[in-house]
């Protein structure tokens, strides 16, 4: 990163990070020494980087990084000292009555359950282990006057919780469920957004910060469940990047829901434009596109079966999805969400929704899915030649989504095709997956389709779109984003304003195209072996014999 760059970013995260470290730290003093220790870190680390996509993160993740080091090797103790205190004013023995019916009892450990972690553990050994200050300052490294101080505080915490009547939020009682979930980027060892996401409880958590910032507290109560039971799966959540820590000790999430309500009377609105779009491009755009393609030959080019129409087909999807997508430049860095396991992705969960018109009667939507999973790259570490391209959907019988797309499969079919192994008994669980997906014949022969040369290669033969097709569909995008943005969250709508304006022109119009074609036989219908590789291609540096 340039010198300029990384001190303007140092001044914007300074107050920040002094914030972050007072909240670690239990002097000002120590605060001080361990802010400076992370803007040291933190600059150091600009310098050295070349591109950061997610500046805010990668901050917090470096301070939380500084601050265990300093734990490690400074820390020794768990607080600061008020023995000096007057112990007449640190009453924890008084008598209050907390109830002694089985209800007041149980009211009693729930309010426990609202405590802090440090001040709930005190509060345990103290009234039901029944240890002595002492040996509490002891276990807890934390001086008498202290521990003496976190008691009386829980008694007044506790006074005021059972005195107050807590409300159970509508997430307690009819929680979210996730019908989809989807991402945008990198997967990480464990998978998907799904591997975090797809327990209930942590789902809701995200859930019910998603429309504005909630403290622990909040989300405890929104859930009708204890802070206690949830701090560790909200840590986690913060870990991985699901939930961010804003002022005043709230969280807030960038990850994207759909919103609880959709009008049909929009979404129709939306395909028509679409569908007129797709009408303007195979008139216009397709035909440059053949014609571009037109020289490519079977010295080029490996079709199983030899149809032709099959290469253009996904030829003519991948032109329209990267060639012709609406221009429009927004910052999305904060939507990245960085994972443990190496994941980065923006996410997107599809949660249960309500028609807001039932009563309209749609003239386009719901006569085609245009769901699809894609478009999904793979490249090979072991075989730096190979690469594919795809797009799974209804064209397609390929199952399983991105999950069951392996790179290992390219590097399968790579080996198959120049004789690297044989379908001997080394060989025969490789050789089984590949006639499971039919990416291989019952004869052995090859049954996805092969470009020799590189996925840039094929890219640069297709031609640009003119500016003037492309404005024709400008100022609906740019329309229909902007009512689209207003119906989600203030953080989202960045997100979601872009979303609408690039993909306006992208996986559901160029189904719609490739629908045009078939039905208006420009293209003959699919065959059921041509569904195998349909919109898929593979490249390498040499074709099947």
């Amino acid at each position: 990163m340039e010198k300029q760059k990384a001190d303007d970013l140092i001044i914007v995260y300074s107050q920040k990070i002094f914030g972050f470290a007072l909240k670690k730290a239990f002097s000002y003093d120590e605060a001080e020494e361990l802010s400076g220790e992370m803007l040291a870190e933190v600059y150091r680390s600009f310098l050295r980087a070349s591109e950061i996509v997610n500046v805010e993160g990668y901050v917090w993740r470096i301070c939380a990084h500084v601050y265990a080091k300093y734990v490690n090797q400074v820390k020794q103790k768990k607080g600061i000292s008020i023995d000096g205190v007057d112990s007449s004013l640190l009453s924890y023995t008084d008598e209050h009555d907390f109830g002694q019916t089985e209800a007041a009892v149980a009211r009693l450990r729930k309010e426990i359950g609202f405590l802090s972690s440090c001040r709930r553990q005190i509060v345990y050994s103290f009234y039901y282990e029944g240890k002595s200050i002492a040996q509490i300052s002891d276990e807890q490294g934390l001086p008498q006057g202290t521990v003496k101080w976190h008691l009386n505080k829980a008694r007044n915490d506790l006074k005021e919780g059972i005195g107050m009547k807590r409300q159970i939020g509508r997430l307690g009682i009819s929680p979210v469920e996730a019908i989809n979930f989807s991402h945008s980027g990198m997967p990480g060892t464990n998978g998907g957004p799904e591997f975090y996401l797809g327990d209930k409880i942590n789902l809701n958590i995200v859930y019910s910060v998603y429309e504005e910032p909630e403290t622990l507290d909040e989300i405890a109560e929104d859930l009708g469940l204890t802070p206690v039971f949830l701090e560790e799966k909200i840590n986690h959540l913060v870990a991985n990047g699901f939930l961010v820590e804003t002022k005043g000790k709230r969280y807030t999430t960038y990850v994207r829901f759909s919103p609880e309500e959709f009008s049909m009377e929009a979404w129709d609105k939306t395909l028509s434009a679409q569908a007129k779009a797709a009408d303007v491009l195979v008139e216009k755009y397709v035909p440059l596109v053949r014609n571009a393609l037109e020289g490519m030959g079977s010295d080029e080019l490996y079709i199983p079966g030899g149809n032709r129409e099959l290469f253009e087909a996904a030829a003519i999807f991948l032109a329209i999805n990267r060639k012709c997508k609406l221009p429009i430049d927004r910052d999305l860095s904060r939507y990245v969400i960085k994972t443990l396991d190496g994941g980065d992705y923006i996410v997107s969960v599809d949660i249960k929704s309500k028609q807001s018109d039932p009563l309209y009667k749609p003239l386009f939507a719901n006569k085609r899915t245009y769901n699809g999973c894609g478009e999904m790259t793979r490249d090979s570490k072991k075989y730096p030649c190979l690469y594919s391209w795809s797009f799974d959907s209804r064209f397609d019988k390929r199952k399983g989504g991105w999950q069951n797309n392996l790179y290992s499969d390219y590097e399968t079919v790579y080996e198959i095709m120049t004789g690297a192994i044989s379908n001997d008994k080394p060989h025969a669980e490789k050789f089984a997956r590949m006639k499971e997906r039919e990416f291989i014949g019952k004869d052995g022969t090859i049954g996805i389709m092969v470009v020799k040369g590189t996925f840039e290669g094929l890219l640069a033969k297709i031609p640009e779109p003119e500016k003037a097709l492309l404005d024709e569909f400008a100022a609906f995008a740019l329309e229909q984003a902007a009512v689209a943005a207003k119906a989600y969250p203030p953080q989202m709508q960045d997100l979601v304003f872009v979303d609408c304006v690039r993909f306006f022109i992208g996986n559901t119009v160029s189904m719609m195209v490739l629908d045009k074609l078939y039905d208006s036989g420009s293209f003959k219908p699919l065959t059921e072996q041509e569904k195998v590789t349909a919109n898929l291609l593979m490249f390498a540096d040499t074709l099947p014999a």
